[in-house]
């Protein structure tokens, strides 16, 4: 499976030969209480707390983000999303573990990170944990379009989750005015890749809201087949895929991103003299 970014600065091109990877699907093989919709894009855990893990149906490629949307969450549990990636080929376990932490990483050669609403930013090498928890601007999430992940660069705009307005949002809401969603929250969006290095190892990232949260798991066999691991836990209890177009940004979202660079905020996207698709996409998606 071809790489879908290459090694290239942000305004770097990329070559118009190498192919998109296919479109992410979740795996037949997952835990018991899931259902998966036809398309295998969407799971939701039926009952209970557990036996949520699902798996990437394909192997991911250096660089390919298994992006998913919190769709639902269920109250009275204590605990979140589990994102990672793993060695394992889901079709040869002889059953599929209740959790993702501990029972899959027990099996080895799995890596598995817990989402929290807090605190998910890992320190990179040399810098002090204190300046890692500090996330970026909200500002950068609107400027850049891409993000930059070692060698890799990935379009921002549909890695970025955005919440419903409501009707004084704007006013209530500064999380609303800036755009960005906490991690557990409804309509967050999640993602975990993997960046080869030059040992012939990998380090995984994991990305919420189109920032990335730093080396969550070193040493990975990059030679090996590496299937992302998605474990709907507790909290959660339902999620979508999310695809991604790994090219120039589209003239859509570039028109996005001009617009809301000039708006107050949201609800005042409805006063202006556009078609009300261009509207909903600004505001929404």
């Amino acid at each position: 499976m071809a790489a879908p970014s290459e090694h290239v600065g942000l305004g770097g091109p990329r070559s118009p030969a190498r192919p998109e990877p296919p479109p992410t699907r979740f795996h037949q093989v997952h835990g018991a209480n899931i259902r998966m919709d036809p398309s295998g894009t969407r799971a939701t855990r039926v009952e209970s707390f557990a036996h949520g893990v699902c798996f990437s149906r394909e192997p991911l490629a250096p660089g390919q983000v298994f992006l998913v949307e919190i769709e639902e969450k269920e109250l009275g549990w204590c605990g979140h999303l589990r994102l990672g990636l793993t060695a394992l080929d889901p079709a040869s376990l002889a059953a599929v573990p209740e959790f993702s932490l501990p029972d899959l990483v027990s099996l080895g050669h799995s890596w598995v990170f817990a989402i929290t609403r807090h605190h998910n930013r890992v320190p990179r090498e040399g810098q002090p944990e204190a300046e890692a928890a500090v996330p970026s601007g909200p500002q950068a999430l609107l400027v850049e379009p891409y993000l930059r992940i070692e060698q890799f660069r990935i379009p921002r705009d549909r890695l970025v989750g955005r919440s419903r307005p409501g009707l004084y949002s704007h006013l209530l809401d500064q999380l609303y005015e800036q755009n960005v969603l906490p991690p557990t929250a409804r309509r967050s969006r999640l993602g975990v890749l993997f960046c080869p290095r030059e040992d012939g190892t990998a380090d995984m990232h994991i990305i919420i809201n189109g920032e990335d949260m730093g080396p969550s798991a070193r040493g990975l066999p990059a030679a090996q087949p590496l299937y992302a691991v998605v474990d709907v836990f507790a909290s959660t209890k339902s999620v979508r895929l999310v695809q991604l177009e790994y090219g120039l940004p589209s003239l859509q979202t570039l028109c996005r991103l001009v617009i809301q660079k000039r708006v107050v905020h949201r609800l005042a996207i409805d006063v202006l003299h556009l078609p009300k698709g261009l509207k909903d996409f600004c505001k929404y998606e």
